[in-house]
């Protein structure tokens, strides 16, 4: 007897969230998970870039492309070689872009100024620029970012597969 499609979504979307609790409950080692993977990609990227430069058309643009292709290579390399300052590093650049995004939201608060659009802005962008500040003050926290930012999309992930599995029963499906 077939599975139905529903059951397999909602089953599928538990076990993400089971393996989402475990990702928060073990954040770091989630992270250096991230950095290592990201590592790994990098170092490949880079390699392949300085393969494509030998067939790229010119001498500058060939040289170009191996030293972006080296430098890619060798970013890859050392987020593999010390995982700690591949999560910091990646964190904190994170972490700015969180804050510029709050500034970029608070200008655009003042823009909007006369609309009911106004104060819910300027609420989210002050916030977000304040979560920033605290988390990336906070050595800790910055170890933890990367691997709960995941347990979290993994919880989400998993509830929106179990809900869509739960209204594919609705629908027998």
């Amino acid at each position: 007897m077939a599975m139905r499609i529903s059951t397999k979504y909602f089953w599928l979307g538990v076990l993400i969230i089971a393996l989402g609790v475990v990702v928060l409950f073990n954040a770091v080692i989630a992270s250096a998970a991230i950095v290592t993977v990201t590592g790994i990609f990098l170092l490949l990227g880079g390699a392949s870039q300085i393969v494509l430069g030998f067939w790229t058309e010119g001498l500058g643009n060939r040289i170009l492309t191996w030293c972006l292709g080296a430098l890619t290579a060798f970013l890859g390399w050392s987020f593999m070689a010390n995982p700690l300052a591949g999560i910091i590093s990646l964190s904190t650049f994170l972490l700015i872009l969180l804050a510029a995004s709050g500034i970029v939201q608070i200008l655009y608060a003042f823009r909007v100024r006369s609309t009911r659009f106004f104060r819910p802005l300027l609420l989210v962008g002050a916030v977000t620029v304040v979560l920033a500040i605290i988390v990336l003050s906070s050595p800790g926290a910055t170890l933890v970012l990367l691997g709960s930012l995941l347990g979290i999309q993994m919880l989400c992930s998993g509830a929106s597969l179990t809900m869509m599995g739960m209204s594919l029963k609705e629908t027998r499906q």
